[in-house]
């Protein structure tokens, strides 16, 4: 019988988990906690003591969703015994661990593995990708990008300061936790290069970790991006403005819309407000499953994860914020 896995036990591996028992229902589907408690275990869901012990399952594939220190490690000991994985963003806490890992996959014969940026199955961030490939916005000159929330509201059923995001050890902090802006940046734009960065926290949270994160970023085409990441701001808000020789594009993740606004005329280009998000986890597992045959698609490899955690490594060191060791 075929068998499925998540490591982790928080909220995007329980979602994970969900997803799984919903696609294979008739299979068996199993969870290691990286903290070693196995708490919580949803419905469905058997649960494992050890990642040695799941190995010996052999599992179809297995998702990542263990705090990012952990990541590499995980993914090196399923892939050397030819078990595919999926590693949820970010790859790895930091540029010098992605590395070990790209370079491991470099040498021998190992199974798939991508990285779970799932906004690249946004039919949205697609509607996106595709009007910019049809040049009727011509050249594209500025692009300004924003993603703000409140920490402490974020999940209900702890402490903020005890998440992930929060706790600098598990790879916490807005660069890493909200990583995928960077990526679709990367997806929809090319490989960019850092020209400021300025991060800070706030006496409001009191975190070790960056709370308020501005980058500016450059292509080898011209194009100017600005990047606004925060834990802060108390009604959500998620939005990429493209400013182009034509018009510009507004992409508004959260009411789900993409609308192109011309010299003389205004277009829908997407929008659906009931679009259940989900869709996107369950469109990414779905190419995952059938990588041989479809091959990465809009899945995130090494390469492209590894570029996000270089970029974010600089953002750290060239910082001309406050109060960020």
């Amino acid at each position: 019988m075929c068998c499925y896995a998540v490591i982790g036990m928080g909220s995007i591996a329980k979602r994970h988990l969900r997803n799984l028992r919903f696609l294979y229902p008739d299979s068996d589907i199993y969870v290691v906690s990286s903290s070693g408690k196995n708490s919580d275990v949803p419905e469905g869901v058997v649960a494992v003591l050890t990642l040695e012990e799941l190995i010996k399952l052999t599992p179809n594939y297995v998702i990542i969703a263990s705090p990012s220190p952990y990541h590499v490690d995980n993914a090196k000991l399923l892939l050397e015994n030819n078990i595919p994985v999926l590693i949820e963003k970010p790859l790895a806490s930091d540029s010098d661990d992605a590395l070990k890992l790209l370079e491991f996959c470099k040498h021998g014969n190992h199974p798939e593995v991508a990285v779970g940026y799932c906004l690249r199955f946004l039919p949205s961030a697609i509607a996106v990708k595709d009007f910019i490939g049809t040049d009727v916005i011509g050249d594209i000159y500025n692009v300004n990008c924003i993603v703000g929330q409140y920490l402490p509201e974020w999940r209900s059923d702890k402490n903020y300061k005890d998440s992930v995001s929060a706790q600098k050890k598990l790879g916490g902090g807005v660069l890493l936790e909200l990583s995928h802006e960077i990526d679709y940046l990367n997806w929809l734009f090319g490989s960019m290069t850092l020209q400021h960065s300025w991060l800070r926290t706030t006496e409001e949270l009191g975190l070790e970790v960056e709370e308020i994160a501005d980058l500016v970023f450059t292509t080898e085409s011209g194009i100017y991006l600005s990047l606004h990441l925060d834990f802060i701001q108390k009604t959500a808000q998620r939005k990429c403005e493209v400013i182009g020789e034509r018009g510009r594009i507004v992409w508004d993740l959260i009411a789900n819309t993409v609308t192109f606004f011309g010299a003389k005329n205004t277009q829908i280009i997407y929008s659906d407000a009931h679009y259940d998000k989900n869709l996107m986890y369950l469109d990414m597992l779905k190419v995952f499953s059938d990588i041989k045959n479809r091959g990465m698609q809009e899945l995130a490899t090494i390469e492209s994860s590894l570029e996000v955690i270089q970029l974010i490594d600089i953002a750290k060191m060239t910082n001309k914020g406050r109060n960020i060791s």
